[in-house]
């Protein structure tokens, strides 16, 4: 009896000594960050009153990457930057050297943007909105910016493959309230109507948070996200606005946490008021402070090492192309964004280019577990979307993010497509696309989530 109740006490010893089965059969993930600040005076994107190149620095931008990794081998790789958009210029040759080095598929890589107004201008993404302002010395930095991004773009994801450690991931949600729907609420308005509880039209001030902790417990990287424009500043200073804050107030509360950005269904809504650095820190530490209260709770939901990825381009069509005479009678327009377009369409159509009718965009959908859903969506998605998605697949599980893979136009639900305005339409020549969408767009949209959605698992 005795030497049974040693061989017990040994082996209960050695089970509390050996690696927990579920965390080593488990999860992997791995973090890296570069700095992609520009180091010499640039074109910034995101507002066409900028007239001339940034002059100053308020605090850096960041491309990061957080890979993770399931039981049975298979990854992803998040990448938020904190920039205003990104296109196929720069992700294609990325996602190319990706498969080749790492085995990564195209549907196992989401690129998230911050849509940060204060920073650069990067390859030809919102090219009519800066084409006829810069002279050649810039447009000679912007494609040097752009070519250097893509190296680091590669050697950032693959540095997070190589820190691949044992891990465990949970997620929950809290919640941020400085996000207005611009639509429909004055500016000038907003904190006035706040404090009356008197703001109207649609919003979404859910913060997703996925948190990750190493084989001891330590927090090593949070993914969040929020669904409102990061348009807090329009200076000429460098700066990742609200978003840059709360990723570095997350940070320093948690030292060797890696802190990831991504921005939901924010089109149509803006962070009120704004134009104050004051703001933006105040707004990063509101939605900081969102994300830790998450971080704090002891019931978070644990999520099981499976991934399951998707990953389509549907053709989206134009409401309207332009005929050569058309294009010619814009490009002598007295607006200048439509002359840019008029005048980039010419050269298209000189070097025996045609205007695309339609446009590859691009949709992606990843299952975490059990039933933690991420749906990534291209361009600035009001949030409509989001909304919509959420009701029919379960607000507290599915996350949607916008300004993902590809940020090439507003994307309006059929409401504010029938509604108009800058979202419904306005905006697609500063993109220079040649008119608003079809009335099928959102259809089109649901349509491709429905498809590429995994069946919910028992």
């Amino acid at each position: 009896m005795l030497n049974l109740l040693r061989g017990l006490a040994l082996a209960a010893v050695v089970l509390a000594l050996a690696p927990c089965p579920a965390l080593a059969a488990g999860w992997k993930a791995g973090t890296a960050r570069v700095k992609i600040t520009p180091q010499q005076s640039m074109w910034m994107a995101g507002y066409g009153s900028r007239n001339h190149p940034s002059t100053g620095f308020l605090n850096d931008l960041w491309a990061k990457a957080l890979v993770l990794e399931d039981a049975a081998g298979k990854r992803v790789a998040v990448v938020s930057l904190d920039l205003v958009g990104i296109s196929p210029d720069q992700t294609e040759p990325v996602l190319a050297e990706l498969a080749s080095k790492y085995d990564l598929p195209r549907a196992a890589v989401a690129f998230c943007c911050s849509h940060t107004h204060s920073g650069p201008v990067v390859g030809v993404n919102l090219r009519t909105l800066h084409r006829d302002q810069m002279d050649d010395d810039q447009k000679r930095l912007i494609n040097e910016y752009a070519a250097k991004l893509r190296k680091q773009l590669v050697q950032l994801v693959g540095d997070a493959i190589d820190a691949l450690a044992p891990s465990e991931l949970w997620q929950g949600q809290g919640h941020a309230t400085f996000a207005a729907n611009r639509r429909n609420n004055k500016e000038a308005d907003v904190p006035k109507l706040r404090a009356e509880g008197k703001l109207v039209g649609p919003f979404d001030h859910d913060v997703p948070v996925l948190k990750v902790t190493d084989a001891g417990g330590n927090l090593t990287a949070v993914l969040f996200g929020y669904a409102c424009h990061a348009t807090v500043l329009s200076g000429y200073e460098w700066s990742s606005d609200y978003p840059g804050f709360a990723q570095s107030e997350i940070e320093a509360e948690h030292p060797g946490c890696t802190a990831l950005f991504f921005a939901g269904c924010g089109a149509d809504q803006n962070p009120l008021p704004r134009r104050k650095v004051e703001l933006a820190e105040d707004y990063g530490r509101q939605l900081a402070d969102a994300v830790d209260a998450v971080l704090r709770k002891k019931d978070l939901e644990p999520v099981a090492p499976t991934l399951e990825v998707a990953f389509a381009e549907i053709p989206l069509e134009y409401a309207h192309v332009p005929s050569r005479e058309e294009v010619e009678q814009d490009a002598k327009s007295e607006d200048r964004y439509v002359a840019a377009r008029g005048k980039l369409y010419q050269e298209w159509l000189d070097a025996g280019k045609s205007i695309p009718e339609t446009y590859d965009y691009p949709v992606q959908v990843w299952r975490l577990g059990k039933d933690l859903t991420l749906i990534a969506l291209g361009g600035e998605v009001v949030v409509d979307y989001a909304l919509r998605l959420k009701s029919e697949y379960g607000g507290d599980t599915t996350w949607v993010a916008g300004y993902a893979n590809d940020v090439m136009a507003y994307i309006p639900s059929r409401r504010v497509l029938t509604e108009g305005g800058y979202e419904g339409g306005g905006a697609m020549v500063y993109y220079s696309l040649p008119s608003p969408w079809t009335p099928t767009v959102e259809a089109q949209i649901v349509e491709a989530v429905h498809k590429l959605m995994p069946p919910k698992q028992p």
